[in-house]
């Protein structure tokens, strides 16, 4: 539900924040379209993540098309014409099945996509840079492989490819790297056991790990004792300098795998106490302290955002705001979150702020005092993408926009590479009875964020 900015200072007020607003010239700053190119026509019937790559002269999409076949569009960044290489999968109604798309150091892709505790779904290039070689390879290490969730590639220390995902189910289930050999093209486990183990009775979910500007690797999590959303419980986190050894945010050394009573909790929200997976977010204050930011219910009954902060080696809890009001949530599959809390972000002129969304009171940005984290009103923020890449375009029922931000880097430094498409809300991953939109055009837009007066 989208609401006015009059609204939402309306809504500050009357539970106890500021009505001010920053009207500093870096929150004047605002997000441009430089250029704009279709890509496909996507399925839009329920939602599930696309994945991008940019390695000049090099660029990526892969998604699933208006048949949900799993698709990659390919092209040089002097040209409008896309590529196109249909791979031999086709996804169903689960909108777990995001797709994690990377390149090694010697260009050749992988790809993993369309898995919730099914057999490893892997791809992986012959030629480097040249997604028509893709072959399906389905196998990594060959050990704890059939039943795979949450596939990321990621990068460690001397930018070697990794990638981790989670081998069970909800409520059972253990979190597991490989590392890749370029010159053997073999993976092999990067760590000897399970980064965390939740003993048959929990997993985790995860946040991260995300590079702080401390250097450090950040990573969060809440532990889930079943397939129900509502016992998430827990909420943990572990650092690490090079991803193989891990610690609390006090020093204390962690051994692998890491379990619930060896854990840094970081807030001890019970089973049904309001927090969710998937609503966890790592940020950085103006000292460069992590946070941890989600939601809980407060002693009223009420779903209240929190952001927790490391000090001095201690987590120090503080809510944001009162809002009066329950988001109740249960239940297993792929839900449409009613409330979302972003990371705590440092502007570059100093200020802290966070973005908000509320199914009763709207969304935007809150000001964050320093101290307290407390939000003392609704600002404008330094704009990732222009403000129309958020209105809908189709006129089925339902729809809403989704973006998807380039994981690679583009020839100019100072723009960026986006995804936009537009679909229907998660169905618990079960299927829609018709009628169904029609499929949405996925598009790619370049992106500049550039100094000036109000649009």
């Amino acid at each position: 539900m989208k609401k006015s900015l009059a609204f939402l200072l309306l809504f500050a007020v009357g539970y106890g924040l500021s009505a001010a607003t920053n009207n500093s010239p870096s929150a004047q700053q605002r997000a441009i379209t430089v250029d704009s190119l279709d890509i496909a026509p996507v399925w839009a019937g329920h939602p599930v993540g696309f994945a991008m790559l940019t390695h000049a002269p090099h660029q990526f999409a892969a998604f699933y098309d208006e048949r949900r076949q799993l698709t990659v569009a390919q092209r040089q960044l002097d040209e409008r014409q896309w590529k196109f290489t249909k791979l031999p999968d086709t996804t169903g109604w689960d909108s777990h099945n995001y797709i994690a798309l990377a390149a090694d150091k010697d260009g050749f892709l992988h790809l993993s996509a369309d898995m919730h505790a099914v057999p490893l779904k892997y791809f992986r290039t012959e030629k480097p840079w040249d997604a028509a070689s893709f072959v399906s390879l389905n196998r990594m290490t060959g050990a704890n492989e059939t039943h795979c969730t949450y596939p990321i590639f990621l990068r460690d220390t001397n930018d070697d490819l990794l990638f981790t995902y989670r081998d069970g189910r909800s409520g059972s289930g253990n979190q597991l790297y490989n590392i890749y050999d370029t010159k053997t093209k073999i993976w092999r486990r990067f760590l000897d056991s399970p980064l965390t183990d939740g003993e048959g009775r929990n997993n985790a979910y995860f946040h991260g790990p995300v590079r702080g500007p401390d250097g450090w690797y950040h990573l969060t999590w809440v532990w889930r004792a079943s397939g129900d959303a509502a016992t998430c419980h827990d909420l943990s986190y572990a650092r690490s300098r090079d991803l193989k050894h891990w610690e609390t945010g006090g020093g204390r050394l962690l051994s692998l795998p890491i379990r619930l009573k060896d854990a840094d909790i970081v807030d001890a929200v019970p089973q049904h106490g309001g927090m969710i997976n998937g609503n966890t977010t790592i940020g950085f204050d103006a000292s460069g302290r992590v946070t941890v930011s989600y939601h809980k219910y407060d002693t009223a009954g009420n779903t209240q955002p929190w952001t927790a902060r490391l000090e001095n080696k201690v987590w120090k809890l503080y809510q944001i705001t009162n809002w009066p009001y329950r988001w109740d949530f249960s239940g297993g599959g792929s839900l449409s979150f009613g409330i979302s809390v972003g990371p705590v972000h440092l502007e570059n002129d100093g200020r802290l702020t966070q973005n908000f969304r509320h199914i009763k009171f709207g969304g935007g940005t809150w000001l964050l005092d320093p101290q307290t984290l407390r939000a003392t009103g609704t600002t404008r923020s330094e704009p990732r993408t222009p403000s129309e890449l958020g209105k809908l375009q189709g006129a089925f029922p339902g729809l809403t926009v989704k973006l998807t931000e380039d994981s690679g880097t583009n020839s100019k430094p100072d723009q960026h590479f986006a995804l936009r498409w537009e679909t229907l809300t998660a169905n618990r991953d079960r299927p829609r009875p018709g009628p169904l939109p029609p499929p949405s055009m996925l598009r790619l837009y370049e992106i500049k964020t550039v100094a000036g007066t109000k649009p």
